[in-house]
């Protein structure tokens, strides 16, 4: 029977306020050798269910979550325990019709429209921006795309031209972002995309890049 919503609005409730402070979970995952605790002495403040948790983990955003984050915040979890909580999350989604869906973005995961409902986000925001990029932006950033992580250095000396305001309009638009940072007394950064370019272009992970032989070339 689905769960009502005010107990799943509770559950969301207490997954922020854990995520919001430092302290790792005790999620309700069951032990091989617990005693069976009786019903009557569960109380309200028990910690949420572990698909209840990973799914707040999911709602918060920000970079896909992988199964050594969801770890590092959940103590007892496992690496099967967190696939089969993102494969019933996502069975759940699809018998219940959602309009969205969990996205393995290479290692992590991430929530995602799925594509019938993805003109949503134009009627609400217009048609997206990085669709119009300039011809010099594309070629910007299919070098970072292919030769991640790459310098600016490294961008300009094979397109011939200087591309440092290419670089800061695809880090404004989050298509690419710094990786790494030059050492003490170094300015050098080095840049590489961003799960934003995937799912723009609808790629589950970097592996799925077309390789042809001109693209070889870069």
């Amino acid at each position: 029977m689905p769960e009502p919503e005010s107990e799943a609005a509770e559950d969301l409730a207490r997954s922020f306020n854990a995520l919001i402070h430092p302290a790792v979970w005790d999620s309700d995952i069951p032990e091989p050798d617990a005693a069976v605790v009786p019903e009557a002495s569960t109380s309200a403040a028990a910690p949420p269910a572990l698909p209840r948790l990973l799914e707040a983990m999911l709602f918060v955003g920000g970079a896909p979550l992988t199964a050594q984050r969801a770890m590092a915040a959940i103590r007892g979890l496992t690496d099967s325990q967190f696939a089969q909580a993102i494969a019933s999350l996502n069975s759940d989604y699809r018998r219940q019709g959602r309009p969205y869906f969990i996205q393995a973005h290479g290692p992590g995961f991430s929530l995602a429209l799925r594509p019938r409902f993805r003109p949503v986000l134009e009627r609400l925001y217009g048609q997206t921006r990085e669709a119009r990029l300039s011809t010099p932006a594309i070629d910007v950033l299919a070098l970072v795309a292919y030769r991640q992580p790459v310098a600016k250095q490294e961008i300009e000396s094979i397109r011939g031209a200087e591309s440092g305001a290419l670089i800061r309009q695809l880090v404004r638009r989050n298509l690419i972002a710094v990786v790494q940072r030059g050492e003490a007394g170094r300015k050098e950064v080095l840049y590489g995309t961003t799960p934003r370019f995937l799912e723009l272009f609808q790629l589950s992970s970097l592996d799925d890049l077309p390789h042809t032989a001109d693209l070889q070339k870069l």
